[in-house]
């Protein structure tokens, strides 16, 4: 499955990128399932996308929980809790 992924203020910044293409592994179905794929990716993706932190997450442009179903050509979105304007 192939989505897009943003990312937003503070998460944009310490990763270094605000959106990318993901050809998503057969084993990621939901947005916590991406979550966790994302973290995997090491150090920095680990630190600012732990559960602690309290990351929002949304998908087709409407808040999502861990267990949001993903679909083909989706949007995904992470952003930290409060975002300033």
């Amino acid at each position: 499955m192939r989505i897009r992924v943003r990312y937003f203020a503070s998460i944009r910044e310490a990763l270094g990128v605000s959106e990318e293409w993901l050809d998503l592994p057969e084993n990621v179905h939901t947005v916590g399932d991406l979550r966790q794929y994302l973290v995997r990716r090491g150090t920095v993706w680990a630190a600012v996308l732990a559960e602690e932190n309290g990351v929002r997450m949304a998908f087709e442009l409407k808040m999502a929980t861990a267990s949001t179903v993903l679909t083909e050509n989706g949007e995904a979105a992470f952003f930290p809790p409060v975002t300033g304007g």
